[in-house]
């Protein structure tokens, strides 16, 4: 029991699946009740961190556009995991694509 504890008391950089990027880019973002453009503070295959002060409650699930050069964007479902109110929040991609996946890799040099 106090290691489950410990394990759900783990800030969420030590419970990332995958190794995030810095890349400062707009996102374009559209949801059920919010539609606008932030800006991204680190990326990865499994999500991202998006400034924003829109209210972007978790569970909500997003249609996000983000550039990645030569008129080339990622177009997935991302879903808000984590809500910082006023300042921004995280999510997590749903069913990332393989060209998508790839798209990522490859813009931020890993791929």
């Amino acid at each position: 029991m106090v290691d489950e504890l410990e394990d759900s008391a783990q800030n969420p950089e030590e419970r990332r699946r995958y190794n995030r990027s810095r890349l400062i880019v707009d996102v374009f973002f559209n949801g059920t009740d919010s539609t606008g453009v932030a800006s991204t503070k680190d990326i990865s295959i499994g999500g991202f961190y998006m400034n924003t002060q829109a209210n972007l409650p978790e569970g909500s699930v997003l249609l996000v556009r983000i550039p990645f050069g030569d008129a080339q964007q990622v177009v997935a479902n991302a879903e808000v995991v984590y809500s910082n109110a006023g300042h921004g929040v995280g999510l997590r991609f749903q069913s990332l694509s393989d060209e998508n996946r790839v798209l990522i890799e490859r813009g931020l040099g890993s791929g």
